[in-house]
């Protein structure tokens, strides 16, 4: 029987553990350095409200398999993330999309019409570099600077100019009126929660799980095989460089009613320190609570001391992260997996994807044969 440590109890290490304990000869052993399972997924009853502890998260995707597989482990409710946006003149929905386009502008566009004044407003730059360059083509200066110049530089830390053009990219422009945030065909919160979920994820016989338990890279040796889903330069102690990532802070309040009527409320002014304001009970809104509670999100750059919750990727990052991949690759038994361990931005169902993927390898090959990493991290 084979002994693996899986170095963290987010998702990618839990379902990518769940998968080879039920289909090989092997163990699990889970190290996880919080208190809880769940990673930055992880929910709690406060006051009876579901809490999204370190941020909201709302399972989206079109892989059937993926949405199969999560479900087999609890019951979602489908969840349309609806987030509105706070600007200099107004509160609008997000993403634009027409009845933003009209209520911002005072106009009656049709589609066809939106879709015209937008793009004479675009600034048409050909070769788009950045953020920056990507929004001004896209929406031009006035939309730009109201809805993501400031959000943007609160959440990231710099300059939109200094980030790559794809981050917009992945938040569309509508020219009908859907306000959903996600284009996913599936969509859905977990009736009781991440946690229980992942915690059905691990709930075999063939899994230990540790928890407020540090994994130490000098006893690796005493496992056959190690999966890591931790700060890709913090196991190898920094030696190449430490790694931009960005960590959230949030003020949590509590307020006698309804506070702000939406889950997800976006402050674009670069005035206002934080970034956002969460209301927990509209993430379930097949509950009933008088009270609420909330959490105002401060994002800030990550020391060695705080929880990195997603990477910067700028371009000297990229620089530090090649020597870092060259170490993985000469380093024995070790594979990097997740947002941390490869250094993407991932959102959760691609960590199930790529650790339902990997699972498919491991269990094909010999552990000799099994990949450095998830997915190339370049």
């Amino acid at each position: 029987m084979k002994q693996i440590a899986f170095v963290g109890a987010g998702f990618s290490c839990s379902v990518l553990a769940r998968k080879l304990v039920e289909n090989g000869n092997f163990n699990a052993t889970i190290f996880e350095s919080r208190d809880h399972i769940g990673g930055n997924c992880h929910t709690i009853r406060d006051q009876n409200i579901m809490i999204h502890q370190y941020g909201p998260h709302i399972f989206n995707t079109s892989n059937k398999e993926v949405w199969d597989y999560i479900n087999s482990f609890g019951n979602f409710i489908n969840f349309t993330n609806r987030v509105k946006a706070v600007t200099s003149k107004g509160i609008f929905s997000l993403p634009i999309n027409l009845l933003t386009i009209n209520q911002y502008f005072d106009t009656k566009f049709s589609p066809n019409e939106a879709f015209d004044f937008i793009k004479s407003l675009s600034k048409k730059i050909e070769n788009v570099q950045n953020f920056e360059d990507q929004a001004l083509n896209m929406l031009g200066e006035e939309l730009y600077y109201n809805f993501f110049y400031g959000y943007t530089k609160k959440q990231w830390g710099v300059e939109p100019n200094q980030l790559p053009a794809s981050i917009l990219k992945r938040l569309p422009v509508r020219f009908n009126y859907n306000d959903n945030y996600y284009e996913q065909k599936y969509q859905g919160i977990p009736l009781e929660g991440y946690t229980e979920i992942i915690n059905k994820i691990l709930d075999h016989p063939k899994i230990k799980v540790n928890l407020k338990s540090s994994f130490d890279r000098k006893n690796k040796h005493e496992f056959d095989y190690v999966f890591y889903s931790g700060p890709i330069d913090k196991y190898f102690s920094y030696s190449e460089g430490d790694l931009g990532y960005r960590t959230l802070k949030f003020e949590r309040f509590t307020f006698d009613g309804d506070f702000q009527g939406n889950p997800v409320i976006n402050y674009c002014d670069e005035k206002v320190d934080f970034t956002r304001i969460t209301e927990h009970k509209h993430f379930t809104p097949w509950e009933s609570h008088k009270n609420s509670i909330c959490f105002k999100e401060f994002s800030s750059l990550a020391t060695r001391k705080d929880d990195p919750y997603y990477p910067l990727r700028l371009s000297k990052d990229l620089t530090i992260l090649k020597n870092y991949m060259k170490l993985c690759e000469e380093e024995d038994n070790v594979s990097f997996i997740g947002r941390l361990g490869t250094y993407r931005y991932l959102d959760m169902h691609v960590v199930i994807e790529e650790s339902l993927n990997l699972a498919e390898i491991c269990l094909l090959n010999d552990i000799d044969k099994w990949p450095t990493f998830s997915k190339n991290p370049i």
